[in-house]
């Protein structure tokens, strides 16, 4: 049986980049950096559960600037993936997919991503006395 020349599938090296795309892959890697931090997050809980020494451990690594730097992340990632959910529950009613819908809804949903997570993080620092 002689081989025939059939089209390869599409695939990243062929497609321009665009926002959709960008969006949907970083909608992946915010699931995974919500797995993360439910883990260091658990990992809080836990020191807690054993003792003064343990949580200080755990609060003073949540306190230096790598650990707020991540918390921070997390709390982006939480806001991102809750409003790419939303934008994909429209989806799943027919809304939005209009090329010019889609561009727009993705503008908002990192809009609202960043605004929420400056709020929280304003919130949570003037709750915590500016510490």
């Amino acid at each position: 049986m002689p081989a025939t020349e059939r089209p390869l599938s599409p695939h990243i090296q062929i497609y321009r980049p665009q926002i959709t795309s960008g969006l949907s892959i970083f909608h992946r890697i915010t699931g995974v950096a919500l797995t993360l931090g439910t883990l260091l997050l658990t990992w809080w809980l836990v020191s807690a559960a054993y003792g003064p020494e343990a949580f200080a451990t755990a609060q003073a690594f949540l306190g230096s600037l790598i650990g707020q730097l991540v918390l921070w992340g997390f709390t982006f990632a939480v806001f991102y993936h809750l409003a790419n959910g939303v934008r994909h529950l429209l989806w799943d009613f027919g809304w939005g997919f209009e090329l010019e819908q889609l561009r727009f809804s993705g503008i908002v949903m990192l809009a609202f991503a960043a605004v929420a997570t400056l709020v929280t993080l304003i919130a949570g620092y003037s709750l915590a006395g500016g510490q």
